[in-house]
């Protein structure tokens, strides 16, 4: 009995050590097969179909936690779900920096913000935990999600998979707009050099929350909150046309 309990501790130290191994090893393999061709090119989710489930380690007032798509929709928010290359680079720390200088303006529409790269998410502690002099973010007011295994950046079609491109393996500059209901309502996407405006990103959502509010109309290019909208049928439009012309 004595030998039994022993070999059994022995049996449940392998059994632990199987689970360990297991847990670093599969985003490797899953990475690999997204960037070998193994699986289809990545398809980018279009406004009005469902956006992709997620859940993934991140970091968060630099403590690691668990996000998952469902923490948003399942609590009734938009979501503003933005994908960057990498951590310790140049014109990413610009953008976090203003999405989560935007963070209260979001709470205040009932939208949550999370970034995505496929940084691990030790990676994104140390970055969160360097002074903006030093090329790092400093602390954050949203959470920055890890897809080391690549998985996300994937299912939202953003992960550059050409092996001749300098920046195969990272996700490209994308935004996706999701609603409470799980549906994409907004997708921009940027190449490398151009960093995003994260007030058109908060004017656009004014706009879809407006739209969805108000059956019959639309907003208008650069409209913002207050300004008069389009009444979407061909005599009703004419109103506003008239002062537009």
């Amino acid at each position: 009995q004595g030998q039994r309990g022993v070999d059994g501790g022995g049996r449940g130290a392998i059994d632990m050590q199987l689970k360990v191994l297991l847990s670093l090893l599969l985003p490797i393999v899953a990475s690999a097969s997204f960037l070998t061709g193994d699986v289809d090119p990545p398809s980018i989710p279009l406004p009005r179909t469902p956006a992709p489930d997620f859940s993934a380690k991140a970091v968060l007032h630099d403590e690691f936690t668990q996000v998952s798509l469902s923490d948003y929709t399942g609590a009734g928010k938009w979501l503003v779900l933005f994908f960057y290359p990498f951590d310790f680079t140049f014109v990413c720390p610009t953008e976090i920096r203003s999405f989560s200088e935007h963070a209260g303006a979001f709470a205040e529409m009932g939208v949550g913000v999370a970034g995505v790269s496929t940084d691990s998410h030790h990676t994104h502690l140390s970055w969160t935990r360097t002074s903006r002099e030093n090329g790092g973010v400093g602390a954050l007011d949203i959470p920055l999600l890890s897809d080391v295994g690549k998985k996300i950046s994937y299912d939202y079609g953003v992960l550059i998979t050409n092996e001749a491109d300098d920046m195969f393996g990272a996700a490209l500059r994308a935004v996706f707009i999701i609603d409470p209901r799980g549906d994409v309502r907004s997708v921009l996407v940027n190449d490398d050099g151009a960093g995003r405006s994260v007030k058109e990103v908060v004017r656009t959502v004014q706009a879809l929350q407006y739209s969805d509010n108000h059956d019959g109309e639309g907003c208008p290019a650069n409209w913002k909150p207050g300004e008069k909208t389009i009444k979407t049928d061909a005599d009703g439009a004419k109103e506003f046309f008239k002062e537009w012309a």
